[in-house]
């Protein structure tokens, strides 16, 4: 059996280590670019905003409307009892077949966010439609009310980089939630208001539905409570920066610091 012996002198490890140096260079100069563009490409991907990063205890909470009007009655009562200004998506055929509470909802102060008009899976819209879709549905909410929605609420919580686009492009906002309250599981009033105050921090977007059973019990209590805590409640408008902000991959909405 022959054992063959390597013998490396000073010279041959020195051409190794520039050997390796060189490798290290071409790898920096092009893999490590290309690795970085994909981290950039990827990192363009738009966020809605979910909640607001704040030192201010203030919180928003919300109402999406879809379908009925059953205790749309009573949650008014419950926020006009605590003078609570608070924002109503409204979904456009909730608009068509109830005109006289989308009124209603406006005169008693609360803000007016558009939930699109069909309520449809926008991720699988074109530019153009969702356009059509916010369209259509801000210049009834504009016909009944004189309000300029300027918050969009995406249905199903859906959305992509077009979604986003399209809503921008009308000058609205996209809005998701930090909170779910789970009423449209038709969760009881109890379970709501624990799910809601476990969560509950300043900035936050809590969701609630204007024809879930728990709802109206669950705020009748959460309301008093958030206010004995020092907490304001505030329509969405009030407390998102509508302008000087960036958005962190988790959705927080941040307002820029000079530098």
């Amino acid at each position: 059996m022959r054992v063959f012996v390597l013998k490396l002198n000073f010279a041959h490890v020195l051409v190794a280590v520039v050997a390796l140096l060189l490798i290290f260079s071409v790898y920096h100069e092009t893999v490590l670019p290309a690795i970085s563009h994909v981290i950039s490409v990827a990192s363009n991907r738009l966020v809605p905003i979910y909640a607001v990063n704040t030192e201010a205890k203030k919180v928003a909470i919300s109402f999406d409307a879809t379908w009925g009007t059953d205790l749309t009655d009573e949650i008014l009562g419950i926020l006009r009892e605590y003078d609570i200004k608070t924002t109503f998506f409204l979904a456009g055929y909730w608009v068509d077949k109830y005109p006289q509470y989308v009124v209603r909802i406006a005169e008693e102060g609360h803000e007016i966010g558009n939930h699109s008009y069909s309520h449809p899976h926008m991720n699988n819209l074109t530019f153009e439609q969702a356009v059509m879709e916010l369209e259509r549905n801000h210049a009834m909410i504009y016909d009944l009310t004189g309000q300029n929605s300027f918050l969009f609420r995406p249905p199903f919580g859906e959305y992509n980089n077009t979604v986003i686009k399209a809503a921008d492009s009308l000058g609205y906002y996209t809005i998701q939630w930090s909170v779910d309250s789970l009423d449209w599981k038709n969760t009881t009033s109890d379970q709501i208001y624990q799910r809601v105050m476990g969560q509950i921090k300043p900035g936050a977007i809590v969701l609630f539905h204007n024809a879930a059973v728990g709802t109206p019990d669950a705020i009748r209590r959460i309301i008093p409570d958030l206010l004995a805590q020092g907490y304001e409640i505030v329509p969405i408008s009030e407390l998102i920066y509508r302008e000087n902000y960036y958005i962190d991959n988790n959705g927080i909405q941040h307002l820029r610091r000079g530098d």
